[in-house]
């Protein structure tokens, strides 16, 4: 059996369908598979997220300054991991429900024949490096968005206590008591601050990261299909190329996807940050976008791009990486 899909026989016993192999995994697998990945690159790249925190909360604080004042202090290597376990946390499960949800969007739009190209075209297994479900530039678009808004709404408590104990400002001795200290003063809401900016930034991005992504796939693909010797037969195919070259264009097409949604959604980003570290300041979205424009300026909305994009780029790539070797590696085993 090719790891293109499987043959499976229609309700009625009479007409075959061709599924996609991801289809045959259930959520659980895709949920794990997603834990992994996030927690790995949760794990990795925690400096990278502390220092952008750290310089979004002020623009007085430059990423020079903010790494040479950790550097110069007590205990620099653990201060540049601070937020591990939230972040770890975070990322871990966010990405488990991430990736477990849109999976199963992916595959309930699949079934319902939205595999088309943007052309209108069948999309094929051979031009791609997975198996896994293939769509529509809108339909890519509208799950990306709707998976990580969902996820990012079941994780705002998390990443609300993970930002505020990154931040200098705010002295927190432990998670615990900056849970306290958020419900005490300003009770549940206080864990949902930043939501909105977190949505208009996470949905837009979520989005446009998986339609560049999977359109990243395709071209490099091809481009890989191309240089590949005609005689290497059909083993270790993925999606019509071999498993070794699966994971580099996997991993390329990560990094280009996040630098592309990165730029256009940075914005949102930094004014989530403020909404999370000072909610009564900035009030709401609209109200922290005007407020920083006027006393910072533009350059404002775009403090941590450079290091958000460097780390969305590894992260991103990193996390999908993982996430399609662990169901590719999973097909292999299952198609022997």
């Amino acid at each position: 059996m090719s790891n293109g899909g499987q043959k499976r026989k229609s309700s009625s016993g009479k007409l075959p369908i061709d599924l996609p192999t991801s289809v045959r995994f259930n959520d659980p697998f895709h949920f794990l598979a997603g834990l992994s990945s996030g927690v790995t690159t949760a794990f990795l790249l925690q400096p990278a997220d502390l220092l952008k925190t750290r310089v979004q909360q002020s623009r007085a604080s430059t990423l020079r300054q903010t790494l040479r004042n950790i550097l110069n202090g007590p205990s620099p290597i653990r201060q540049l991991w601070r937020g591990t376990t939230p972040s770890v946390i975070r990322t871990g499960a966010g990405s488990a429900l991430y990736f477990g949800m849109l999976n199963q969007m992916r595959t309930y739009a699949s079934r319902a024949a939205v595999t088309v190209s943007s052309t209108g075209g069948v999309v094929g297994e051979a031009s791609s490096s997975s198996s896994l479900p293939k769509l529509s530039n809108m339909a890519n678009l509208a799950a990306g968005a709707l998976a990580r808004t969902s996820a990012g709404l079941i994780m705002s408590p998390v990443t609300v206590l993970k930002v505020r104990y990154e931040s200098s400002y705010y002295n927190y001795t432990s998670l615990l008591s900056a849970a306290r200290d958020i419900a005490g003063k300003e009770g549940v809401k206080g864990f949902f601050a930043g939501f909105g900016a977190t949505a208009v930034r996470d949905a837009p991005y979520a989005g446009l990261y998986v339609l560049f992504y999977e359109q990243s796939k395709a071209r490099l693909s091809n481009l890989a299909l191309l240089s590949t010797p005609k005689d290497t037969g059909t083993a270790g195919l993925v999606g019509g190329i071999t498993g070794g070259t699966a994971a580099p264009v996997n991993f390329l097409s990560g990094l280009l996807a996040a630098i592309l949604a990165t730029g256009v959604t940075n914005p949102f980003d930094a004014i989530k940050t403020r909404l999370q570290l000072m909610p009564q300041r900035y009030g709401n979205m609209l109200q922290a976008g005007k407020l920083m424009l006027r006393e910072e300026g533009v350059r404002s909305l775009f403090d941590g791009l450079g290091l958000r994009m460097g780390r969305k780029a590894i992260s991103s790539a990193l996390a999908w990486t993982v996430y399609e070797e662990l169901i590719r590696r999973a097909e292999g085993r299952l198609d022997v």
